[in-house]
């Protein structure tokens, strides 16, 4: 069985920046454990696969190495860059817009081109959904970090796929902070459900576009960091703004610099502080190569 794919960088426009994710097309036929075993072999976070949709002009699903994920924001950007390097989407007059379903439900897609750079892909992350509030001092000793370097409490928010939104007081902080997986583990597992991979999140970027800077340190079978989380990206922005953190609903998320690989978001947070229907993030890919896959 073959099937075509592409290598692609989200949230970067060039080679080897951002986060990479194989975009697999017509992967309709493969099953699921082929899907997450392509995971694991690519030692990549996640990967995609386009698939035929009833409800939307695409589907696809994400996987990571044991599960499929919902809501996924860089495998979003790498399936629409990679639909676009295909020409399966045209632009007409410099902009297109379409529909992708995802595990999660359809998200509209808008992609904009302004001169000869890589076109801008911007998805609609659906209306979050805050959950519990959690233990600073608790979240913070899960990264060998003190209460004291956790700015107010820390929240899961979902705009798809959940993460646990905690804000450090500084870059320091930050680069301190070291994933004790066995310990996540342990306290995940007495949240009742509702405790989900920190995203460590500072106020500043690491240039100076940049209005936020953030880590998702990850526990084992996956990489031990991710480069840009598009998902966690959304659900950040949403917490920010609710919470008055964030002087402006449109801002620039940065994420991966430290890992020599650094990537950029426009992030827009649609709604008043008290009432957020949605948040768009949006971003480049570069494809870095493409081939066919023989199962």
């Amino acid at each position: 069985m073959g099937c075509s794919f592409d290598w692609v960088g989200a949230f970067t426009d060039r080679a080897f920046g951002g986060n990479g994710c194989v975009v697999v097309h017509g992967a309709d036929r493969l099953s699921l454990d082929d899907r997450m075993a392509l995971v694991r072999e690519t030692s990549l976070s996640e990967c995609a696969f386009v698939v035929a949709s009833d409800k939307a002009d695409f589907g696809a699903r994400y996987y990571l190495a044991e599960r499929e994920i919902l809501m996924a924001g860089h495998p979003t950007i790498a399936t629409v860059a990679s639909l676009l390097s295909r020409g399966l989407v045209a632009l007409d007059k410099g902009r297109a817009a379409f529909t992708l379903e995802v595990g999660a439900g359809v998200l509209p897609i808008e992609v904009t081109q302004n001169g000869d750079g890589a076109p801008e892909i911007t998805m609609t992350q659906p209306r979050p959904q805050f959950g519990a509030r959690h233990d600073a001092g608790e979240v913070a000793a899960l990264f060998g970090l003190a209460a004291g370097d956790v700015l107010g409490t820390p929240r899961t928010v979902s705009t798809g796929t959940p993460f646990c939104i905690t804000l450090l007081k500084d870059k320091k902080a930050l680069r301190r902070a070291v994933l004790d997986a066995e310990r996540l583990a342990k306290y995940a597992a007495g949240q009742n459900g509702d405790f989900f991979e920190p995203f460590l999140v500072t106020l500043g970027g690491e240039t100076p576009q940049g209005d936020v800077f953030s880590r998702l340190l990850l526990p084992p079978p996956m990489p031990e960091e991710d480069p840009f989380t598009g998902s966690a990206t959304g659900c950040m922005a949403a917490c920010l703004w609710a919470e008055g953190r964030l002087d402006s609903p449109r801002f620039v998320a940065e994420q991966g610099h430290w890992l020599g690989r650094p990537g950029r978001a426009q992030v827009t947070v649609l709604g008043p502080r008290d009432d957020i229907s949605a948040v768009q993030v949006a971003g480049t890919g570069h494809v870095l190569m493409r081939g066919e896959l023989f199962l």
